[in-house]
């Protein structure tokens, strides 16, 4: 019998739908509303341009079949570790897809009762040493210690729910266990790995199509604030009132606020020649929509675009990384197999239609492959108040609760957050922008009724 992903997939490859899209330009873009999707494509396959799945198939060697029944296993994948992660509690150890199409999920748990309930949703199971929470709580204090401790041969550690662990990747193995020795960790709770990577953020300053504020950086994602129009990209690239340029070397916006380093984000307020629109520059320049922000899980595929290297795509290997660049160390990032250069920095990764985060920086090249981190766009959006610019039109006002309910249009919401609709409680499957239409009841890829 086949895994529930692969079942549903099949049913629901045909669903996917082609939009275009272009990145924050001088001319407004407009969008009309999609049909009801089905679950699987409100969280992240509704609308996918062609050219995300070109790109897919390119760079991950599938078919264009398997690009499609990808997107829609993922999706149904998130829905069902977020499930299974209220379910299983404090003995849940995380999630990961894997396969070609992404049609294996597998849920580990410390607790070998926990097996029965997690096959029965379809997926496999994975009987570990350390939950989740424990392995968080150990790179927290990592963190923690890095304030104080140089980490720049110990560049990077995250917590790898596939080898239940949190791995530091060094240079010299010497800075990694002087690391873990300052944050007072449990040895059994880490691995050392040997690493080459010497991470850098990746702004140039070399000219090309993109935004200019001394160097050159790209656009993450539009977004407003209230009335005021603008984009996210990443903090290293400007400080507060710094002034942009746009491709053209029109005057552009300035810099409203930064952080970097601790976390790599930003918003820049563009004039009134600039128009934020629901899209990204994607393969050959053709138009990418973005949909909502619904979180991809571990080993789900992921695009980049970016104004050096153009448009590429890989895998995502871990979520909540910290990584040292020269500058300093920053938190919270999410590591992927997808290449980046200089000048990239600040662009969009993508799942589908699923805005993921700003290009932060990474090791290697576009010529011999390499790794890159990316700062997620739900903290940054709630960080500094932004609304996500989609293709399904609506500018909700800042936070305005449904009547009899807390859920409320333009909040983020991370999973396991409850809230009330219709007098019914809810709890949040996967992290998201809430966004006009997605209304607990009407998107169980989300939302789970408590």
């Amino acid at each position: 019998m086949l895994p529930t992903h692969h079942r549903r997939a099949a049913a629901a490859c045909a669903a996917v739908a082609a939009a275009g899209a272009l990145v924050l330009a001088g001319l407004p873009g407009s969008a009309s509303a999609a049909p009801s999707p089905s679950p699987a494509e409100s969280a992240a396959v509704d609308k996918t341009s062609p050219g995300v799945l070109q790109a897919m198939q390119r760079d991950l060697g599938l078919t264009s079949a398997q690009a499609k029944a990808r997107l829609v296993n993922e999706a149904e994948a998130g829905a069902d570790a977020g499930a299974l992660r209220n379910a299983l509690g404090r003995d849940f150890a995380g999630a990961w897809v894997h396969g070609a199409t992404s049609a294996k999920l597998t849920v580990a748990t410390t607790d070998a009762a926990d097996v029965r309930v997690i096959e029965a949703r379809g997926a496999q199971a994975r009987v570990v040493d350390h939950s989740l929470a424990q392995l968080d709580a150990a790179k927290a204090k990592l963190d923690r210690a890095a304030k104080r401790t140089a980490t720049r041969d110990a560049p990077v550690w995250y917590v790898d729910v596939r080898s239940n662990a949190v791995v530091v990747g060094a240079v010299k193995t010497g800075a990694a266990k002087s690391l873990v020795s300052a944050a007072d960790v449990d040895s059994s709770l880490v691995r050392v790995t040997k690493t080459a990577e010497r991470p850098r953020p990746l702004y140039d300053l070399v000219g090309g199509d993109a935004y200019y504020m001394g160097g050159r950086c790209s656009i993450g994602f539009p977004i407003t604030k209230g009335t005021q129009q603008g984009f996210a990209t990443a903090g290293h690239c400007g400080r507060a009132g710094t002034a942009t340029t746009g491709y053209n070397q029109v005057a552009q916006g300035t810099f409203q606020a930064s952080i970097f380093p601790g976390r790599d984000m930003a918003w820049v307020a563009t004039n009134a020649q600039w128009t934020a629109t629901p899209y990204v520059k994607g393969q050959g320049g053709q138009r990418v929509g973005v949909g909502g922000s619904t979180q991809s899980p571990v080993g789900a595929s992921i695009c980049r675009s970016g104004s050096t290297t153009g448009w590429h795509c890989g895998t995502i290997s871990q979520h909540n990384t910290s990584v040292t660049y020269p500058e300093g160390t920053i938190s919270g990032v999410t590591r992927t197999t997808v290449c980046a250069e200089p000048g990239d920095s600040g662009g969009s990764y993508i799942s589908g239609s699923q805005a993921q985060g700003v290009t932060s920086g990474g090791s290697g090249n576009c010529r011999s492959g390499g790794t890159t981190y990316h700062q997620p766009i739900n903290p940054l959006l709630q960080q500094f108040g932004l609304t996500l610019k989609t293709t399904g039109g609506g500018d909700p006002g800042p936070g305005d609760p449904e009547p009899g309910g807390t859920w409320a249009a333009g909040k983020v919401y991370a999973a396991g957050d409850t809230v009330t609709y219709g007098g019914s409680t809810y709890r949040c499957l996967q992290p998201h922008q809430a966004q006009p239409g997605w209304e607990p009841p009407n998107t169980p890829a989300l939302w789970q009724q408590a």
